[in-house]
């Protein structure tokens, strides 16, 4: 009763404090975007099994709300509003995420850790009860439990145990698809992975995913990324993605995959810290996505995926790059090239190319499994995620984009790409540091490019002519490699004080930017998909 009575209270404040006109504002920034499925070249049999996948990532859809936003989820199911329904399932819930989590529906403040904590409850306090419940500190720092408050004291429950409701089902269809799976090895990742689902241990199908090999269909289907998490920086949340090979655009990986060890090995950072990756398949792959829930789905819209990120996974097998055809190509049609022709001077913004956005996002996604695999705090190995905490995410997006361009250097100074190609590498990336900028520094990806920008335009690698930006070719090599080197070190010592003050210093957006970025017309922040299925939320 309390919940449905908030939700209520909730909706008559939204309808005296917002109208539609200010919700078809903050809707005009999303750019609806069909993302059709096309079976053709599936058998009867595999498109059988990507309906099974469809339903079985229905069910993850209604965790996630249910990690997001509980209450934005009632709201969401009982709207009339069709402004209000569009702009909350765009968020996944009822904060903006492209105007720093902004409440847009009723004034209660963004609550950091979503739904996963005690409202309220810091980080500070966390540690204070860890000192004194020392027994209960794995369980409390866990990727998969929910915290709440029982008491003085905290219980933390099991994700298994939490979203029990929605996984079984979720479990029950994976092993469905897998009787229907022709590709033996994809069959028994679907089955270790509906076993995962109800324990909450990852680890064994994580192995079998990374070891699949140019399978025809794919999924990801986990709980992954920490995004929602702004306490501790720890807690993941679930999300789905259906996959379809390309199998043209994959085989154009191959140039890339060779150089990976070689590329770790001449990162700037001590040799202790960057684990051998020979050895390593580094399975990589294009594909179009038809279908995607939970945190794939609300708010900014990922082009690519490096998965599992488990270090334990990254030192025994490296990790999965996946790239979304489909939705790389709507960006860089709808987003970037217009950015770049309005932000941009003519002659560099001619040069940004959705091959070169391609290049980069490719090297952005082998980066986060590039450099160290732990962090060294107090002589020990501790997981990057535990030694940084929240401010983890927005740091390894950083450390992904900067170590990416690093590696598109070095690839082209040791012959393996043309050099003239940078140009078009630099142009591309200082358009997508626009198009990334737009989502404020409340999110993760767009705190780190902002910290990027402001960092380039202090080497002067960045510069502003007019009201337009330029990179400086000669002085973009050792900026990069420079910043390569801090990222890089924060999270090999694990520094939680040294990362916060370096964000501290460059996340701040200039006005000038702030100014640019407002005058920009008719370019969306990001794209809308429209999937051949409804989502449903239940």
């Amino acid at each position: 009763m309390r919940i449905l009575l908030c939700v209520l209270l909730t909706g008559m404040t939204l309808a005296a404090t917002l109208s539609n006109a200010d919700l078809e504002k903050r809707l005009a920034q999303w750019k609806p975007v069909d993302m059709p499925y096309n079976p053709a070249g599936l058998s009867t049999s595999e498109r059988q099994v990507v309906e099974k996948l469809v339903q079985a990532a229905q069910c993850i859809e209604s965790v996630y709300w249910r990690q997001s936003d509980p209450e934005g989820m009632k709201l969401y199911q009982t709207t009339k509003d069709p402004y209000l329904k569009r702009l909350l399932f765009i968020n996944g819930s009822r904060y903006d995420l492209i105007d720093d989590n902004t409440p847009f529906a009723g004034d209660e403040p963004y609550p950091p850790g979503r739904a996963l904590y005690p409202r309220g409850l810091t980080r500070d306090e966390i540690e204070t009860y860890v000192e004194k419940h020392p027994d209960q500190k794995d369980a409390i720092y866990s990727q998969y439990t929910v915290i709440r408050s029982k008491g003085d004291r905290l219980e933390t429950i099991p994700y298994h145990v939490e979203y029990r409701q929605w996984l079984e089902p979720a479990a029950r269809l994976l092993r469905e698809a897998a009787k229907l799976e022709t590709d033996t090895a994809f069959a028994a990742f679907l089955e270790a992975r509906a076993d995962a689902l109800l324990t909450d241990k990852y680890y064994d199908s994580d192995l079998l995913w990374v070891d699949l090999r140019d399978p025809k269909i794919d999924v990801i289907f986990a709980p992954y990324e920490t995004y929602l998490d702004g306490v501790l920086g720890v807690k993941t949340s679930y999300g789905t993605a259906i996959l379809i090979r390309n199998e043209e655009e994959s085989a154009k990986l191959e140039l890339y995959r060779k150089y990976v060890p070689a590329i770790q090995r001449a990162l700037p950072l001590d040799r202790a810290d960057l684990p051998s990756k020979e050895g390593q398949s580094t399975p990589m792959e294009v594909v179009d996505a038809p279908f995607r829930t939970g945190d794939l789905l609300h708010g900014y819209q990922a082009v690519a995926d490096n998965l599992p990120n488990d270090p334990r996974i990254h030192e025994k097998k490296g990790t999965k790059k996946i790239f979304f055809k489909n939705f790389m190509d709507a960006r860089v049609n709808y987003v970037i090239l217009p950015l770049a022709k309005q932000l941009m001077t003519a002659e560099q913004a001619a040069q940004a190319s959705g091959a070169g956005y391609l290049a980069h996002t490719i090297l952005h996604e082998i980066s986060h499994g590039l450099g160290p695999a732990y962090s060294r705090v107090d002589g020990k190995q501790v997981p990057v995620t535990e030694a940084l905490g929240p401010i983890y995410s927005a740091l390894e997006e950083a450390k992904a984009d900067v170590v990416g361009m690093f590696g598109l250097q070095w690839l082209a100074e040791n012959g393996a790409i043309p050099e003239t190609e940078l140009p078009v590498f630099y142009a591309s990336y200082l358009a997508g540091n626009f198009r990334t900028m737009r989502y404020g520094v409340a999110e993760a990806h767009g705190r780190a490019e902002m910290m990027e920008f402001n960092y380039l335009c202090e080497q002067k690698a960045y510069v502003r002519s007019g009201d337009r930006w330029a990179f400086d070719a000669e002085r973009m090599k050792p900026a990069i490699a420079s910043l390569a080197r801090e990222l890089l070190e924060t999270e090999a010592t694990g520094d939680r004080e040294r990362a916060e003050k370096w964000f501290a210093k460059y996340d701040k957006m200039p006005p000038e930017v702030a100014q640019a970025l407002a005058a920009v017309h008719g370019v969306p922040v990001d794209i809308e998909p429209q999937f051949s299925w409804p989502v449903r939320v239940r």
